[in-house]
């Protein structure tokens, strides 16, 4: 598992622009000791940085122990380098809690967390509660606060500076997973529009792969670790609303049999990589 890797410093919008297009040209750059005065952040931040790459999805750490732009990570940079589609931002989020490392925290807050609301405090008692039963080797108490810190600042903080040139907003606290109202942390209840129906289906068709099998049920989306329900907290009826308009997809649209009450999905043959690139093409066709 994975625990305080960040550096105590949660993700701006710009670091992944920065760190691809370093990456690209030297697979060591975020290792390098000029890497922090090239890339204009403090050396904590390069480290950091370092981490985020690779718990988001934007890269992967060959057999050599160097960073390469994943798949996904080339698209964003053609595409949408600046993250200003909310699609984007949902699968971003969507990488960071897919997989237990390197971002225990998260995983565990949106697939296992059942609480909706919760102090910072209840939230750090109940991850220790969680690693205490599934975790030999603990993490110190401190590194449990700074990630859960940290997973809260990711969400909620909108970022302060008016400067255009010194952007610290998070680029996953446009989505509005979280709110932080008088020290209490609460899971909104989204409309699927809130995350962008690109993203939705990118998620279900990477669960597709991974589990192989290319039917599914709405109380699996709603339920089961990985969709929609807990990752985006989407209720039923934002579930059923978001599946209706897949199948209308111009090009890829899903098969929603809702008849004796099965409320199944076939979903179609396409990658979510090959997938996601048909919508970002159709994204910016449309805006031409």
């Amino acid at each position: 598992m994975g625990y305080g890797q960040h550096q105590s410093f949660y993700l701006r919008i710009n670091w992944l622009r920065k760190a691809i297009k370093n990456i690209e040209n030297d697979n060591k750059f975020l290792y390098r000791e000029e890497a922090a005065e090239k890339i204009g952040l403090g050396k904590n931040m390069v480290q950091s940085l370092r981490h985020w790459v690779v718990a988001t999805g934007i890269a992967e750490v060959n057999n050599k122990a160097e960073q390469e732009i994943s798949a996904f990570g080339k698209l964003m940079n053609d595409y949408d380098p600046y993250v200003e589609l909310i699609d984007t931002a949902s699968i971003i989020h969507y990488h960071l809690v897919d997989a237990v490392e390197p971002s225990t925290a998260w995983y565990w807050y949106f697939n296992h967390y059942a609480k909706k609301s919760s102090t910072k405090e209840e939230i750090i008692d109940d991850f220790l509660f969680w690693l205490d039963k599934n975790e030999p080797k603990k993490p110190s108490v401190n590194s449990i606060k700074r990630d859960i810190d940290c997973l809260v600042r990711l969400y909620c903080d909108k970022g302060k500076n008016e400067d255009p040139e010194e952007v610290i907003q998070s680029p996953l606290s446009g989505i509005g997973l979280l709110i932080e109202e008088k020290s209490v942390i609460t899971k909104k209840n989204l409309k699927y529009s809130d995350i962008g129906l690109g993203a939705l289906m990118y998620t279900l068709l990477d669960y597709q792969i991974k589990t192989g099998i290319n039917q599914i049920s709405v109380e699996d989306i709603q339920k089961q670790d990985f969709l929609w329900g807990k990752v985006f907290h989407l209720p039923r009826n934002e579930i059923i609303k978001a599946l209706d308009s897949l199948t209308h997809h111009p090009y890829r649209p899903i098969r929603f049999d809702r008849t004796n009450r099965l409320d199944t999905i076939l979903l179609p043959k396409i990658s979510p990589l090959e997938y996601l690139e048909e919508e970002y093409k159709r994204y910016v066709r449309e805006r031409i």
